[in-house]
């Protein structure tokens, strides 16, 4: 592709004729990743400055570099932009000819539900016959193919190359999880969505957010860009109105909002009844009610259900084809998901990792309790340390025996974690094991018979952050090797 077909969505703040034939063959943020053709695009990071690297990328076959401030070594061929973040989104899109535009995207965003909403868009739409895909926290998935993904929301070239590679596999919808860390770093600009969810807003990344009102900000940008794309179609907000923040964000976008709760909305769950097969509810929507099962457990669940019928009714599907795929949904790995086990208890995973999240599978797990509720709980290292009491102290509340145990403590002690976690409690039914693996054995050494364990924090996570080191390390493994782990001892 030429230069100048690359550069048709960017303000140059300089004309740089004599690079427009250029042909272009790749682009990249990452001098690692510059071959012969490449254009390079400097991205000024916390830790880096890419601008450093432009003579590196020239020598490695960069065809030019786009910065923000002219190169110090006057041969090397530039094009010069006001900010090489929106740049990037640009270029992006031009270089893979707008692959949004040619699908139906959703966009997930809130605090908790994210990955199961993307997850229960998927099921739904491949009940309907549709193809499918999803980026997200688990792994990025392109029909029946899963890729390996390091962020939640990937950055703007590595999701505008997966959107080519869905037209490419003639996927109908793609459902994309959004962070607000990705938000905020314009990893989304450009991206043509068609739905945009909002689930909730509850405390966590204020260690990079600061506040609740700069967190909601950083989630807002989902609505308030939402149709400010490089095309334009019909667009549909889905938002939880029984959240306080959702009220809000109903008021930040100039585009359609359905709504959707337990408490009022256009889609309204009623009557809703919990147990450990599952969960029954009264849907109400336009006038009209329906008696609907699913294998999923909780009212937290429900409103995950909500949020993806929402997206169903926006992506313009039949309503009760929609409603005839509910009772077919499984449950998503990591989301109180139930692990069988020689013990017989009933075990769960979950990958709640904020107050808000451990206290809606705590009070799940609880009504759907019989006998005794354990819990097995940490905190991650290096992140917001103002939830890790307030943790603690839900955790106390609803289990009558809780394990303190390590999350990803990256960096810090683990002991000092849980010590932050305990501070001030009056509390004392609690057990403290470092080891997590220990921990989890011992909640269930504890347990007997039809009592439940909840695993709380990593949900479908395969690995540990301990210190610089990234070791194996999964749940529900540990749940299933249990016995055969006694046996070894």
């Amino acid at each position: 592709m030429k230069l100048n077909n690359v550069l048709k969505y960017c303000f140059l703040l300089e004309p740089a004729d004599n690079l427009y034939d250029k042909e272009i063959t790749a682009i990249t943020q990452d001098t690692r990743q510059v071959t012969e053709g490449s254009l390079f695009i400097a991205i000024r990071g916390a830790a880096f400055d890419g601008h450093t690297m432009c003579q590196t990328a020239v020598e490695k076959g960069a065809v030019a570099v786009v910065v923000e401030q002219r190169p110090g070594d006057s041969t090397i061929p530039y094009i010069l932009v006001p900010d090489t973040k929106k740049a990037l989104a640009e270029i992006a899109n031009a270089f893979y000819d707008n692959p949004s535009d040619q699908l139906k995207v959703v966009g997930v965003t809130g605090t908790n539900g994210k990955t199961t909403i993307t997850h229960l868009i998927d099921q739904i739409a491949n009940y309907l016959a549709l193809k499918t895909a999803i980026i997200g926290t688990m792994y990025n998935k392109i029909d029946q193919q899963i890729f390996p993904t390091i962020n939640t929301t990937p950055d703007s070239i590595t999701i505008q190359k997966l959107f080519k590679k869905m037209n490419e596999a003639k996927v109908d919808v793609a459902a994309l999880e959004v962070s607000s860390h990705g938000l905020v770093q314009g990893r989304t600009w450009g991206i043509d969505f068609d739905v945009a969810v909002f689930t909730n807003l509850t405390q966590d990344h204020l260690d990079f957010h600061g506040s609740m009102e700069e967190y909601f900000l950083a989630k807002s940008l989902l609505f308030s860009q939402l149709g400010n794309t490089y095309t334009r179609k019909n667009k549909l907000a889905v938002i939880n109105c029984d959240d306080p923040y959702g009220r809000k964000m109903s008021q930040l976008t100039s585009m359609n909002v359905l709504t959707y709760g337990c408490d009022g909305g256009d889609l309204q769950a009623s009557e809703i009844g919990i147990d450990s097969m599952g969960t029954t509810f009264t849907l109400s929507f336009q006038g009209m009610s329906y008696k609907l099962q699913t294998k999923l457990i909780g009212e937290f669940n429900i409103y995950n259900l909500l949020a993806a019928i929402g997206v169903c009714i926006g992506l313009g599907y039949n309503f009760e084809d929609v409603l005839d795929a509910i009772p077919t949904i499984k449950p998503v790995k990591g989301r109180f998901q139930l692990v069988p086990n020689a013990k017989k208890v009933a075990a769960i995973v979950d990958y709640a990792h904020t107050p808000d999240g451990l206290e809606n599978v705590l009070e799940t797990a609880q009504q759907i309790a019989t006998k005794k509720l354990y819990c097995v709980v940490g905190c991650g290292g290096d992140r917001d340390k103002t939830k890790r009491p307030i943790m603690a102290e839900i955790a106390l509340k609803y289990a009558e025996e809780v394990v303190f145990t390590s999350d990803n403590p990256r960096t810090e002690d683990p002991q000092k974690i849980v010590e932050e976690m305990v501070v001030g409690t009056k509390a004392d039914n609690y057990l403290i094991e470092l080891d997590r693996k220990k921990a989890i054995q011992l909640a269930l050494d504890l347990a007997e018979e039809g009592d439940i364990v909840l695993v709380a924090g990593k949900g479908h996570e395969t690995y540990q952050i301990i210190g610089e080191e990234t070791i194996h390390f999964d749940d529900s493994e540990v749940i299933s090797d249990y016995c055969s782990e006694l046996e070894v001892v």
